[in-house]
């Protein structure tokens, strides 16, 4: 219960419900429909509400089956699977920017509604499954005293570590459970500010360098470009010396990154801004070229200008790529996952699996869910399909929101990191251990 709102929360959700309109258009694939922009003082807002699982699971597609992994975790996000079919989750939640406008006031208390009341854990957390049983018989803290973990990659006998303000590196022998080596800086990483907090990360082919994803300082450069920089990036960064480059530039919130198994080349899924209407913009997976820039903050979508930002760069809007694959209106992408070997089978068989944690700025809640994007030839390929759903119950309450996802060859499975009920899920064939 909200009790005696703000007179100015009050009026943001008065705006918000004169708002709810919005055309009901096709926005994902590679040729999203983009309405006309609808710029507002508060843009609409709805989250959808914890309601708690209660006994009920997610729902997968017939002929799959889905189990907890485990339980009672401290707000997983990212996972790793290991050589051995070790599963690292990462724990925690930072950023705290400070609020600039009335609007983000607004924007927080309607966010802090849909999220876990457990504090986040700052650590790594290892799972074994060893009898296939699809429930962790073993669980262990790998890794504990972080600063809000998040990318996580093995190279060889290095596991890395994106914190918030720094890439660590710790040493990792197979089977180990527990790491007490302090660990070591590779580099840090920008933290001024953390509007977008998360550090993605993932490794090159040849584990020479790492990629680590840098979201941005706002949402369109209201707080100033001074604080911008090295944010809405992805570095490359050297594996050996710690040096780094901005690899791609104008990507505003680069969530989750993974290797194209069919390519080698870098994915990103990306979150779009906000305040243009509830079907702009489009979140988006895309490949990620090097020196490649994506539009933010002059434009979306390739050149489609924000009029919002001063001074206008018709330059920078010229450079823009497009983006590969849009996956709607603010649902939030926070994780990507490519199939190996035959990948789930069926429909699922090569592509991306995208975790959708759902939106909280468009009255008619989108995301919620995991979707498989098909791939041919290394390119998307089709329409993306359901995979995991029944995160929201039949009345609009969430009773969880996945975030990371990360496909286990070994097993055949999939696992779903849900950051609303502190779950990691399992999805595999019917009937496969």
């Amino acid at each position: 219960m909200i009790g005696r709102p703000y007179p100015l929360l009050t009026l943001g959700l008065a705006l918000s419900a004169c708002s709810n309109a919005a055309p009901d258009v096709r926005q994902t694939g590679p040729n999203p429909t983009l309405p006309a922009q609808r710029q507002t003082l508060v843009p609409p807002m709805k989250i959808a509400e914890p309601a708690g699982w209660n006994g009920t699971l997610p729902t997968v597609p017939a002929g799959y089956a889905i189990t907890p992994l485990a339980t009672d975790l401290k707000v997983p996000r990212q996972m790793l699977v290991l050589p051995n079919g070790d599963v690292l989750v990462a724990e925690g939640k930072g950023g705290n920017a400070p609020k600039l406008r009335p609007k983000d006031v607004i924007a927080g208390y309607i966010k802090s509604l849909g999220n876990t009341g457990v504090k986040g854990g700052d650590r790594i957390t290892l799972l074994r499954d060893a009898n296939g049983d699809g429930q962790a018989e073993l669980r262990t803290v790998l890794i504990d005293g972080l600063d809000a973990p998040y990318g996580l990659a093995l190279v060889g006998g290095d596991l890395y570590v994106a914190n918030q303000g720094a890439l660590l590196r710790f040493p990792y022998q197979d089977g180990q459970t527990r790491i007490t080596t302090p660990g070591q800086e590779v580099t840090k990483l920008p933290s001024r500010v953390n509007h977008h907090w998360t550090k993605s990360l993932a490794a090159s082919p040849d584990g020479s360098k790492l990629y680590v994803g840098i979201g941005s300082n706002s949402n369109v450069g209201e707080r100033g470009m001074e604080v911008e920089e090295d944010r809405a990036v992805i570095w490359e960064v050297d594996r050996a010396t710690g040096a780094h480059r901005v690899y791609a530039s104008g990507i505003r919130n680069p969530t989750a990154l993974a290797i194209n198994p069919q390519t080698n080349a870098l994915w990103a899924v990306v979150n779009e801004r906000d305040e243009l209407g509830a079907r702009l913009v489009p979140d988006y997976l895309t490949s990620v070229r090097a020196g490649g820039f994506y539009g933010w903050p002059y434009s979306y979508w390739g050149n489609h200008a924000d009029p919002r930002v001063r001074p206008q760069r018709p330059d920078m809007i010229a450079r823009a790529i497009v983006p590969d694959y849009a996956l709607g209106s603010h649902v939030a992408a926070l994780g990507i996952s490519f199939t190996t070997g035959g990948g789930m089978g069926g429909s699922f068989a090569e592509g991306a699996f995208i975790g959708e944690h759902g939106s909280w700025n468009r009255q008619d809640l989108a995301g919620y869910k995991v979707t498989f994007v098909p791939f041919a030839g290394g390119r998307p390929a089709g329409a993306p399909r359901d995979f995991v759903t029944g995160f929201l119950d039949g009345e609009g309450h969430a009773r969880g929101r996945p975030v990371g996802v990360a496909f286990d060859a070994r097993a055949g499975a999939l696992l779903v990191a849900d950051d609303l009920s502190n779950t990691v899920w399992r999805v595999t064939r019917s009937g496969s251990r």
